[in-house]
C-alpha cells in the first residue's frame, strides 16, 4: 500500500505552489495575457507550465505549512511580486500610449475616442494606434519571453520567504509612475516638436494675412505634419521601447 506523511506532500507541493501562484499573478494583470479574450483556463494552464518547465532553474523553496500563518505571507509575496512584473510591464505600455495622447492632443484628434476592451475605458485614437503598434512590437520582439526569463530570475532576487514588504521597501513601485511621463514625452518629443513649429508658424500668418482663415487651414495642416511625424517615429519606437521594458525588468 502506497503511504505518504504531510511533510512529504509539502515537499511535494513547495516547489510548484509558489511559482505557479506568482506567475498565475503575472498573468493577471500583464498586458496581452491579461486581456479577457484570454480564458482563464489558459492562464492557469499556462501559469502551471511555466512553473513546472522552471523548476530546473529555480532555488530551492522553502517547506512551510499550508495551514499556517507564514504560509499567508509566503502567499503575498508571491502575489506581490506576481503583480509588480506585470504592473512594471503595464507601465511601459502606459508611457507609449501616454506618447499617444500627447500627440493626438497636438493634432487635434483627441476629440475622436474610442471604447478600449483593455482597460474598460475611452482611448483616443492616436493612443490606440500606439498601444495597438506596442503590443504587435512586444510580440514581435519576443516581449512575452523576456517578462518570463525576468519571473524566473526575481526567483534568484526575491526567494520565496514570509517577508512581504521586503519587495516594497527595496523597488518602491509607486514611483515608477514618473516612468510614463518621462518615457512618454521621450517618445512623442520630435512630432510634439514639429506641430508646436507648425502652430508658431501658423500664429505668425494669422498676424501677417488676417484677412487669411487660419482655422480653415490650420486643421489639415496640423493633422498632414502630425501624421508624417507618425510615419517618421512609429519606425523607430524599437529602440525606448525595448531601453524601457529592460530598464523595469531589470529591477527584479
Amino acid at each position: 500500500m502506497l503511504t505518504f506523511s504531510e511533510a512529504q506532500l509539502l515537499g511535494w507541493i513547495s516547489p510548484i505552489l509558489w511559482p505557479f501562484v506568482r506567475t498565475l499573478a503575472l498573468f493577471s494583470v500583464m498586458p496581452v495575457f491579461s486581456n479577457r479574450t484570454v480564458p482563464v483556463r489558459v492562464r492557469i494552464g499556462l501559469a502551471f507550465f511555466i512553473a513546472l518547465a522552471a523548476q530546473a532553474a529555480l532555488p530551492p523553496a522553502p517547506v512551510v505549512p499550508l495551514d499556517s500563518a507564514a504560509a499567508f505571507l509566503v502567499l503575498l509575496q508571491q502575489l506581490l511580486i506576481g503583480l509588480s512584473i506585470g504592473f512594471a510591464v503595464r507601465i511601459v505600455f502606459a508611457a507609449v500610449e501616454f506618447a499617444g495622447e500627447l500627440v493626438g492632443l497636438q493634432m487635434g484628434l483627441n476629440f475622436a475616442s474610442f471604447f478600449d476592451p483593455t482597460t474598460g475605458g475611452q482611448a483616443t485614437a492616436v493612443a490606440r494606434l500606439f498601444g495597438t503598434m506596442t503590443t504587435l512590437l512586444f510580440l514581435v520582439l519576443n516581449g512575452h519571453l523576456v517578462v518570463i526569463a525576468a519571473l524566473v530570475q526575481s526567483f534568484q532576487a526575491f526567494p520565496v520567504s514570509p517577508e512581504p514588504l521586503a519587495l516594497l521597501r527595496e523597488l518602491q513601485p509607486h514611483r515608477w509612475g514618473a516612468e510614463i511621463f518621462r518615457t512618454g514625452l521621450w517618445i512623442a518629443l520630435p512630432t510634439v516638436a514639429m506641430l508646436v513649429f507648425v502652430n508658431l508658424v501658423l500664429g505668425v500668418i494669422s498676424r501677417v494675412a488676417q484677412q487669411m482663415n487660419i482655422f480653415a487651414i490650420g486643421f489639415p495642416i496640423t493633422l498632414s505634419v502630425g501624421l508624417i511625424g507618425m510615419a517618421v517615429t512609429l519606425p523607430m519606437l524599437e529602440a525606448p521601447f525595448t531601453a524601457v521594458l529592460e530598464r523595469m525588468l531589470g529591477l527584479f
